[in-house]
């Protein structure tokens, strides 16, 4: 089968934004780094703003059906849901202005639209994007009213994906609302229940679901005499929430620290940890590993006794998700990098202190946690070999978190490559977890330490192989991938290591992604 990185002529160098050289990516895998690695916040390099320019900039050079498959492929696999809808509605205007036929929008519609408060994000989503369409009537500015045909049809065919409960739960007030999508899309109900369901919708008499949001929220809003009162009250809130079983996993991860300040039975403690840690479950509840990582660090300084049995669920949550990832024998010797410069040290978004390093350190120690025989250290101005226990996933991704500011915070990759050369170690495999903005630290602009160490390691070592983790998605990287045995791999998720496994039996990842039934 052809190679992941098969040769292309027209490859063209670039300054990355350190002002070293780099390669462009072609297109297709510039598009394929980006979506995997959306946030739609500002980066270091690049707002949200310039990120949707170029991200319209590089669909026009991209085949529509491969533009479809990325946003299947980021739902489904990924578990992303901001991305997709942006592929969704971009597309559509794409194919609009080129007066292309736009049926396969009403297709992914349905396929990126996965929970009830999706639909509303779709739409809000297209208000936004084409904002400059919009008309005056009766004095108001009127948004959606030119909404795509295909895309009306998608977004009422989702209706009938959701049950009342869902519906009213993400039934909020915002500037789109389920009415508002009900009106615009004129879903057809399927039968007498249906239609009292969207009548339901219409008349804003949905039932008020029982979630633990409204649950406390209803708790909140009373008054107690004392505050041991209300404490006492809130702890057997918990503990009926818990005994429902109606808390989901996002929830739950979400919710550690109120659960264990209201100190609730060791026998409710017992019932989460055993959630958490059940493999099904996690499975099941398709979260980013940085979510254990987040829940994880909430409650490292929690003063609870009950706190050691949640950390090691964690734990143990964490290596469900290592358990798919191949692993290696003692025959394979693997060098894993992490990237802990300063243009890695920003936030994801503005609700979360995971950075994207700690994406990095977290896969890092995933995969890890599968080699038999690895050499693990994170870079900056130096390169710092940092090996640590292969089971204790989220504590050693915490212990790098807190000694990243030992190796500085330019972004020097080859002194990987140079303490690999000096030590004359022989390396299968090199991973390295980076946004690939790589410079040189002697101040030589124009020029890579990258690219001329790479080549003196393959003198030493022809066999080895070099993977590329993009963490950020820039569009360029600091060695051709388009040369044999260098490779790139793009996301945050443990789903990367299903493409990398691809590459390793000579498979490309896009073809993966091609295969995608629409």
């Amino acid at each position: 089968m052809s190679r992941f990185n098969s040769r292309s002529s027209g490859v063209s160098k670039t300054l990355n934004h350190e002002g070293a050289v780099a390669y462009t990516l072609q297109p297709d895998m510039e598009l394929y780094s980006m979506v995997a690695t959306a946030s739609l916040q500002k980066k270091f390099y690049e707002s949200d703003d310039e990120f949707i320019d170029r991200l319209r900039e590089v669909m026009k050079k991209v085949e529509p059906s491969l533009v479809a498959r990325l946003a299947v492929y980021a739902r489904e696999k990924m578990y992303l849901r901001s991305i997709p809808i942006v592929l969704l509605i971009e597309l559509n205007k794409l194919l609009a202005s080129q007066n292309i036929n736009r049926a396969i929008i009403s297709k992914l519609a349905v396929r990126t639209i996965q929970r009830a408060d999706e639909i509303t994000e779709t739409l809000s989503y297209y208000q936004l994007a084409n904002s400059d369409n919009a008309f005056e009537k009766d004095g108001k500015k009127k948004k959606l009213c030119k909404l795509s045909k295909q895309l009306q049809k998608g977004v009422a065919e989702a209706f009938h994906k959701f049950d009342e409960y869902q519906f009213a739960k993400y039934n909020r007030k915002a500037e789109v609302t389920l009415k508002d999508a009900l009106f615009l899309c004129h879903p057809k109900p399927e039968g007498k229940e249906e239609e009292k369901l969207f009548k339901a919708i219409a008349d804003d008499t949905l039932k008020v679901p029982y979630t633990w949001e409204t649950q406390l929220s209803e708790l909140g809003q009373q008054k107690f005499e004392t505050e041991e009162a209300k404490a006492e009250a809130f702890k057997a809130k918990w503990e009926e929430l818990i005994d429902s079983g109606k808390v989901g996993y996002m929830a739950l991860l979400r919710n550690l620290r109120n659960i264990l300040n209201a100190n609730v039975s060791a026998k409710h403690i017992k019932a989460v940890a055993k959630v958490l840690s059940d493999k099904e479950q996690v499975k099941k509840s398709k979260q980013l590993p940085f979510r254990f990582l987040s829940a994880y660090r909430e409650l490292e300084e929690n003063e609870s006794p009950d706190v050691r049995t949640i950390l090691d669920a964690l734990e143990k949550a964490v290596l469900t998700s290592a358990e798919n990832i191949k692993g290696y024998d003692e025959k394979t010797t693997v060098c894993i990098a992490c990237d802990v410069s300063g243009s890695m040290e920003h936030n994801i978004n503005p609700r979360s202190k995971v950075m994207y390093y700690d994406i990095g350190l977290m896969l890092g120690m995933l995969l890890q946690n599968r080699c038999k025989k690895a050499i693990t250290g994170i870079f900056g101005d130096i390169w710092k070999v940092k090996n640590l226990p292969k089971d204790s996933i989220l504590r050693n991704t915490m212990d790098l978190h807190r000694i990243e500011g030992e190796v500085g915070y330019s972004t020097n990759g080859y002194k990987v490559l140079e303490y690999l050369i000096s030590k004359k170690l022989k390396v299968d495999k090199i991973m390295m977890f980076t946004d690939c903005q790589m410079w040189d630290s002697d101040g030589y602009y124009s020029r890579s330490g990258m690219i001329e160490n790479w080549n003196e390691y393959k003198k030493i070592n022809p066999n080895a192989k070099l993977y590329l983790f993009d963490m950020t998605g820039y569009g360029n990287t600091p060695l051709n991938v388009n040369e044999k045995d260098v490779f790139l791999i793009a996301g945050w998720s443990d789903k990367i290591f299903d493409v990398f496994e691809a590459l390793e039996n000579g498979e490309k990842a896009l073809d993966e992604i091609r295969k995608l039934t629409l």
